[in-house]
């Protein structure tokens, strides 16, 4: 067992829920996913399921629910504080609510690929804020090292620098850290649920939206979108959250298996991402999609004001600290 694992398992940590109809498992943890099935995500999570099962010799059974068959993120969130054998993959600014520091997670231009995020997720500070979240909220993180790439601009117009988004309503995530980067980069922030915003695009609800290619190419928002503009602007690393209520009840042997596993996989899934974008970029561009690469620069500044309006500085010295910059 790693340090990582070993954090958890000490902090008597549990996770897991769901349902394999084949297996008569005593254990089961539904995992509910904005994804689709053909995100590399959603494989790691497959390999989750079935290394799991394989370990625990069927006792602890994953089931997984893509295109949030189970909810919102914020409704699964809730479902496992109170109890319920629920999982989530979720960023760190929807558990900024409980955790301050999750919320610098998804700030902007706060590191450069996975290889970067990751040694935040997995150093001991980190380990602090999950201690901390399960007092605070009763949950438990089984794994945050799940990397879904850097999130650009999907308009219906080219952008540059920032003033090209003036009155432009683009979707992102409700959580403050997502609003204020999005404010600060010119457009007007405007939070819904993932399954949504494919036909807000079609009804003009909103004009924009802000993604990582797996998931703009899996909900096809190139049928609704024209311009991709790399501006690289959130690292978006999730992570697997469930109910620590219920995985205190797991025996142990479950508890370690399921934590190392969970890492296991999302760095499977992350190789896997990092390996999908290149190819995921030739698709889009093949069915008809303008993708522009930018000098970023004026947008790196427009966002710093972020780190000042939530109070982030001294955190993000720290985990620059962490990261060697």
């Amino acid at each position: 067992m790693n340090a990582y694992s070993k954090f958890f398992a000490a902090c008597g940590i549990v996770a897991a829920l769901g349902a394999t109809p084949a297996v008569a498992a005593s254990y089961q943890l539904n995992i509910n996913t904005a994804l689709t099935k053909d995100d590399p995500i959603y494989k790691g999570l497959e390999l989750l399921r079935d290394r799991v099962a394989e370990r625990s010799k069927g006792e602890l059974a994953i089931r997984i629910f893509p295109g949030s068959q189970l909810g919102k993120d914020e409704d699964v969130l809730e479902q496992a504080r109170a109890g319920a054998n629920v999982a989530v993959v979720v960023d760190g600014g929807r558990l900024a609510v409980f955790v301050k520091e999750f919320g610098i997670l998804g700030a902007p231009y706060l590191a450069s690929g996975y290889d970067g995020v990751r040694k935040v997720v997995m150093s001991p500070a980190f380990q602090e804020w999950t201690e901390r979240l399960r007092k605070a909220s009763g949950h438990q993180v089984l794994s945050f090292n799940w990397w879904q790439g850097e999130r650009h601009l999907l308009t219906n117009k080219p952008v540059k620098e920032p003033a090209d988004l003036e009155g432009v309503r683009m979707r992102t995530p409700g959580a403050p850290v997502w609003m204020e980067t999005i404010r600060a980069m010119g457009a007007t922030p405007t939070p819904m649920g993932w399954g949504e915003v494919y036909p807000a695009l079609q009804q003009q609800v909103i004009d924009a939206v802000e993604a990582q290619h797996p998931a703009s190419f899996g909900s096809r928002l190139y049928e609704v979108t024209k311009y991709l503009t790399k501006t690289g602007h959130i690292n978006l690393v999730t992570g697997i959250v469930t109910s620590a209520a219920w995985f205190d009840k797991l025996p142990k042997e479950l508890q370690t298996i399921l934590i190392e596993e969970s890492i296991a996989a999302g760095d499977s899934a992350s190789r896997a991402t990092e390996a999908s974008l290149k190819d995921l970029e030739a698709k889009m561009r093949e069915r008809g999609m303008t993708i522009a690469e930018i000098d970023v620069t004026p947008f790196r500044k427009a966002t710093e004001v972020v780190y000042d309006k939530l109070g982030y500085n001294d955190l993000r010295k720290a985990v620059e600290a962490q990261l060697g910059q």
